[in-house]
């Protein structure tokens, strides 16, 4: 059966949150999350490399949510600067487990990487944490990870070796922090938005969801393409 889109009743701290089911198979073993980057940038659940992570995990029949933060598209509320769209995405990770009762994997896309990855790190019903452009240092925003130093599940992080917003040097720093399993891929030729540079300058962000397909069937093997 093909996978359809559902407007979701989603609510958070700060009101009605803007999001729609992409669905999947019944017997799917996990459900998944894939959070959006940077608000006032002009990151929403359609942002293209979120787009490209849903396609990912529905590839093997995952449901698989997508929200907007909290004053993004129709979402209530105002951007709170990360600190209430860590809630925000604590809420649609609750409305995943109350409502589809499965396992959850996690992604988010630069800022909501590093949202997702706060939000779901500590957290028992997430087995598995997709980091995708993982920032550091954006338009004069600081991000941290100390957190990861306690966070278990099975990683995966994903940028471009021309990524401006996290050089390979930082990044690199950040995983070998972070307890095993872990992956780190680079696309080559890739900047932070998993678009070409002007010597490659054909979009990357295939390569991207493909990376992200590979880590996925090794690392969890009960997951199978329909």
């Amino acid at each position: 059966m093909a996978s359809q889109i559902q407007s979701v009743d989603l609510h958070g701290p700060a009101g009605r949150l803007e999001a729609v089911l992409n669905t999947g198979r019944d017997d799917a073993p996990f459900t998944a999350l894939v959070c959006h980057p940077h608000p006032p940038s002009g990151g929403t659940m359609h942002t293209k490399a979120v787009y490209h992570a849903m396609k990912a995990f529905s590839r093997f029949g995952l449901p698989v949510l997508r929200f907007n933060f909290r004053g993004t598209g129709l979402s209530e509320g105002s951007y709170d600067d990360a600190r209430g769209e860590v809630d925000d995405a604590r809420a649609a990770l609750n409305w995943l487990a109350s409502n589809l009762h499965k396992p959850i994997l996690c992604a988010g896309f630069s800022f909501g990487a590093n949202v997702g990855l706060r939000a779901a790190c500590g957290d028992s019903r997430v087995h598995g944490l997709v980091g995708l452009g993982l920032p550091v240092r954006a338009a004069g925003r600081d991000y941290t990870y100390g957190f990861l130093s306690q966070c278990t599940p099975p990683k995966l992080f994903i940028s471009g070796d021309h990524d401006e917003f996290c050089p390979a040097d930082v990044l690199q720093r950040i995983v070998e922090a972070a307890p095993a399993p872990k992956q780190t891929v680079w696309i080559a030729g890739a900047d932070h938005f998993f678009a070409g540079i002007p010597g490659s300058p054909a979009s990357k962000l295939n390569q991207m969801r493909e990376a992200m397909e590979q880590w996925l069937a090794a690392t969890f093997p009960e997951l199978s393409t329909p």
